[in-house]
């Protein structure tokens, strides 16, 4: 009896040391769990070096992103830029474009792209819905036909990946009699970090977009229409709330960018801003945390109007006063009529009438948004 109990009391310690070790493998195990799931988390808050580069191409805009293996450019400026936009993707080691974006037809827009389509391979081409009866636009229609490169016009709400990164359509919303209108706008973001397009889109554009409900919260604003007057809203400038704001246009531009009351704007509002009539090339990169950038912010808020070079032959259209018997401004282009002091009155297209409301809508003409005529 007394050795039958020394045997079970040495089964029983055996048992319990070999549950001992089951649960040393097991929490050896669970270790490991807790540590792949932790490497798989890091990895996950891992992303791309995204590159923008802001090209210096005159009076014009070229917008080259990078991230991780992928490349996008977006607009191609005018057609002399064309050799110097190929030299700089080809140093900055593309050779293959997975997207193309062409935010309307305007010749400092896509001057450059039948360059730039013959020269790449593109799997993406984007062009906006708005055609346009020039040589220019023409030629870019003819380069991708003879590449046979497929395009299209892409639909607000869309998203598509670009490495690490990811970029929403957010515009054209409507059709528009204005090219500028017309422009594709996008929000870019990689991780934490977002950069907003928005072309040459104006303010009616803007509020559109703005309507749409779509969050276009951004770091970096790619400033609308060169630093025009007739951008950079202040319904647009409120949903954005962007930290910095790069300025795309030529050192003493005929077109007077960037103008007083965007660049006042941005200062009231505490924007940091890049210029590249200033300072060449502007290179903003994010590692989904942080975006550096290869200069300061210029500090000059230097507008176009003051610039002593600029070539402008004629007074600016905003100098000009409307006579006496002005009722309403027209913009011949878009068929829109305004009040003489609205801040869309256009620099260009533009006829004082002493018509009335009435005679001005019957000849298909119809009344601004904004000032309410």
């Amino acid at each position: 009896m007394k050795r039958r109990k020394i045997l079970l009391g040495m089964l029983s310690m055996l048992l319990a040391f070999s549950l001992i070790g089951c649960g040393e493998i097991d929490t050896e195990a669970d270790n490991h769990s807790v540590q792949t799931k932790q490497q798989e988390e890091v990895l996950d808050n891992t992303y791309d070096l995204m590159e923008v580069h802001f090209l210096d191409v005159g009076q014009g805009d070229c917008t080259l992103i990078k991230c991780g293996d992928a490349a996008m450019v977006i607009d191609t400026s005018t057609s002399d830029q064309g050799t110097a936009i190929q030299n700089y993707l080809s140093k900055n080691g593309v050779d293959k474009l997975d997207y193309l974006v062409l935010t309307h037809p305007d010749a400092d827009h896509i001057g450059s792209a039948a360059v730039i389509i013959t020269k790449f391979e593109i799997d993406t081409t984007f062009i906006s819905n708005y055609e346009k009866d020039t040589k220019t636009y023409q030629k870019l229609i003819q380069a991708l036909d003879d590449k046979k490169v497929d395009y299209f016009t892409p639909i607000p709400g869309e998203v598509y990946s670009l490495g690490s990164a990811e970029f929403t359509i957010l515009a054209p919303i409507n059709t528009y009699s204005d090219p500028n209108n017309a422009s594709i706008a996008l929000l870019l973001k990689n991780g934490d970090t977002t950069f907003l397009f928005t072309g040459d889109a104006e303010e009616e554009a803007e509020e559109d977009i703005v309507e749409s409900g779509r969050s276009i919260q951004a770091d970096v604003y790619h400033a609308g229409h060169h630093g025009s007057k007739t951008a950079s809203s202040e319904i647009l400038l409120d949903a954005v709330s962007p930290k910095f704001s790069v300025i795309s246009c030529k050192e003493g531009n005929s077109y007077g960018f960037p103008h007083a009351k965007v660049l006042n704007e941005f200062r009231d509002r505490g924007i940091k801003v890049y210029r590249t009539d200033e300072q060449g090339t502007i290179l903003a990169v994010s590692d989904g945390k942080e975006i550096t950038w290869n200069a300061s912010p210029s500090e000059t808020w230097q507008t176009g109007e003051a610039t002593k070079s600029s070539v402008s032959p004629t007074p600016k259209a905003d100098k000009v006063k409307p006579s006496k018997e002005t009722v309403y401004v027209l913009n011949t282009d878009t068929k829109k009529f305004h009040l003489p002091d609205c801040s869309l009155v256009p620099e260009v297209n533009r006829e004082d009438s002493q018509k009335s409301k009435e005679e001005l809508e019957q000849e298909g003409y119809s009344p601004c948004k904004k000032c309410n005529p």
